[in-house]
């Protein structure tokens, strides 16, 4: 039985060693992005978001070493790019327990915040709990959390959900792997949810509601899928792209020469956002 209190992908975190720079890469791609935030002592990163609908991703950096951002300076070390995705919480504590009860002993709940200053000037809070899947259970190679928004009126800001590039909603996360079957069925096992074989080999599975698929695929599935986008960078095993919906005529007039056309597709390569390929598709 799915889980109850976790529903589908709420965000993409990618790891990123310069922060502001990150930002500035990504505005270059036609995105908006938030200002600038700093999350609570304890957690010890800060962020810019850009914002979708129902989604968003995450440009996430270290900015003092904690406990709890020991994964992510581990993951910074070696490479840029995915390092966990977040599904949505109803709520965080009842979402901890179900894990709980399925034998997965979860980090957290964990309270957070971070400043917010709002379009007309006053100064909020975005306020989150979350709690995260054993550090040892990366399906594909990514970690998974769960995150309860209190406070959705300072993240999705309708002034920050609109994008140059036409950017709307992301449809797919992109996993690397040697064994596609297997580290789906490991991903379902943890969510129960269904795994499917796609035509091209690779594995899907659905992360709930009307949210974004996980993909699982080797990397000459994905070099089929997008024969003329290089892949310089990206790891064997890993989260290694994000597919956007979009309006491709937005992306094409932004892009420009920076946009590869590939089997429909116009895609940023890895090397120019932080180790991820961007693939944005007709919304």
């Amino acid at each position: 039985m799915a889980l109850k209190n976790v529903i589908g992908i709420d965000h993409a975190v990618i790891m990123v060693r310069d922060l502001d720079q990150a930002a500035a890469n990504w505005k270059k791609l036609g995105f908006t992005v938030s200002p600038r935030g700093t999350h609570s002592a304890h957690m010890g990163t800060g962020n810019y978001t850009i914002m979708l609908d129902p989604d968003y991703m995450e440009l996430l950096g270290v900015l003092a070493e904690t406990e709890l951002n020991a994964p992510a300076r581990a993951f910074i070390a070696r490479r840029e790019g995915i390092e966990r995705i977040a599904f949505t919480a109803i709520d965080a504590a009842k979402g901890a327990e179900e894990i709980r009860s399925r034998s997965y002993q979860p980090i957290g709940p964990t309270d957070f915040e971070r400043p917010v200053t709002l379009p007309d000037g006053r100064l909020s809070a975005a306020k989150f709990t979350t709690f995260q899947w054993p550090v040892a259970e990366t399906p594909g190679g990514v970690r998974l959390f769960a995150c309860q928004h209190k406070t959705r009126e300072t993240v999705w800001i309708p002034e920050l959900m609109q994008h140059a590039n036409g950017a709307k909603r992301l449809r797919e996360v992109l996993l690397a792997a040697p064994e596609p079957a297997k580290e789906a069925a490991h991903l379902s096992r943890m969510i129960d949810r269904q795994p499917r074989t796609q035509p091209d080999g690779s594995v899907a599975v659905s992360s709930g509601a009307d949210r974004a698929d996980f993909v699982f695929l080797t990397k000459e599935q994905l070099s089929r899928r997008y024969p003329d986008v290089p892949a310089t960078g990206l790891p064997e095993r890993g989260a290694v792209g994000l597919v956007i919906a979009a309006e491709l005529a937005a992306t094409a007039k932004t892009l420009g020469d920076t946009g590869l056309r590939s089997n429909g597709a116009i895609c940023v390569p890895p090397m120019l956002s932080n180790g991820t390929l961007l693939v944005f598709v007709q919304a």
